[in-house]
């Protein structure tokens, strides 16, 4: 394989920051939609609040996520940055289909699905290491059932605590909480989507035996220098300071109706979970946490409260998410190959 040049390489690490800055654009709804929709926040307050955090995130948790995302997935050795570009290209285009759509799908999955699509479609199935994809594929069930488990006991647990409280003093203690709580959705957000994009970043440098040494340890593993932290947050901030109000719309009011109650309890649930997930390492999906914290929440108050068509729909585009955004990869692959061939 021909090494790629340092304006190229340049160029895919500019394309992995463009997928992040997408990522934090895409998921702002995650960060803010309960926490507008209970109108605690202003839709510019609440962007610039979860905003904040995403970028605090950089200091908190380490890197466990971004090393599974940058060498525990696929074998690097057996592909070259060209791929890596084609699976950015895979996730941003499908990241903007759902978008378009108001479909609050997984970032995360879509980059793990482009990143993989690509790397097949260059070295083979024999690129995929099993057993780093175990948990991630079991997560994408777990994730939006512990969301919902630990929002309904959060929720069963806030009501009968204040049971006997007026309304109006319910409503006044928690429109604050959910600063607290948005606050730490947000940063559980921040620390688990823009590590992957640090992965990714990292896999691209140790691609290409010129700039290895930038992000391996003594020992000739892949490490995450803080710099690409730095960038990945920077990144994740800015696209969520941006906004995606299409999803918004979907998180906050259509999945069902929230109160200041049931909006703390949804992003507390969330970050619990995100929480967990970073400290062991897995890339779980943010959208799949909170979309299931926000149903349980819904649940407790009334079953029927839940637009259940409506996450019908939602379900299936997770499940197509990381199939689809491969397949995108994969074209998007054979598009390069092409033009690479035509170049010579």
């Amino acid at each position: 394989m021909a090494e790629p040049t340092f304006l190229l390489t340049v160029f895919i690490i500019a394309v992995a920051l463009a997928f992040d800055y997408v990522n934090g654009f895409h998921d702002a709804a995650n960060s803010i939609a309960t926490v507008v929709s209970t109108r605690v926040l202003t839709p510019l307050q609440g962007v610039a609040w979860a905003a904040f955090w995403n970028f605090i995130a950089a200091f908190t948790f380490g890197t466990a996520v971004a090393k599974t995302v940058g060498s525990g997935l696929l074998d690097v050795n057996m592909i070259d940055s060209y791929a890596i570009l084609a699976g950015l290209i895979g996730a941003i285009t499908w990241d903007l289909i759902t978008w378009y759509s108001g479909l609050p799908t997984s970032s995360s999955h879509a980059l793990i699905g482009g990143y993989a699509g690509a790397a097949i479609a260059e070295a083979g199935f024999g690129v995929i290491i099993p057993s780093g994809w175990t948990w991630t594929l079991v997560f994408i069930l777990i994730a939006p059932l512990l969301g919902l488990a630990v929002a309904m006991a959060m929720m069963v647990l806030i009501l009968n605590l204040f049971r006997r409280a007026s309304p109006a003093r319910v409503d006044h203690l928690f429109r604050r909480g959910q600063l607290i709580s948005a606050a730490a959705y947000s940063l559980g957000h921040g620390t688990n989507d823009a590590q992957k994009t640090m992965g990714i970043i990292a896999g691209v440098l140790f691609t290409v035996p010129a700039y290895r040494h930038l992000v391996s340890d003594p020992t000739g593993k892949l490490a995450i220098p803080f710099w690409i932290v730095l960038l990945a947050h920077a990144a994740i901030g800015l696209g969520t300071l941006s906004g995606g109000w299409r999803i918004v719309r979907t998180m906050g009011s259509r999945i069902t109706k929230l109160q200041p109650m049931g909006g703390f309890a949804a992003e507390t649930a969330g970050a619990l979970t995100l929480f967990g997930a970073a400290h062991f390492g897995i890339p779980v999906s943010t959208t799949h946490t909170i979309t299931g914290a926000i149903v349980g929440v819904g649940s407790v108050r009334r079953v029927r409260s839940v637009r259940w068509n409506l996450a019908g729909r939602i379900v299936w585009a997770w499940v197509l998410t990381i199939p689809a955004s491969g397949g995108l990869a994969m074209l998007a692959w054979a598009a390069i190959h092409f033009i690479r061939q035509v170049i010579g």
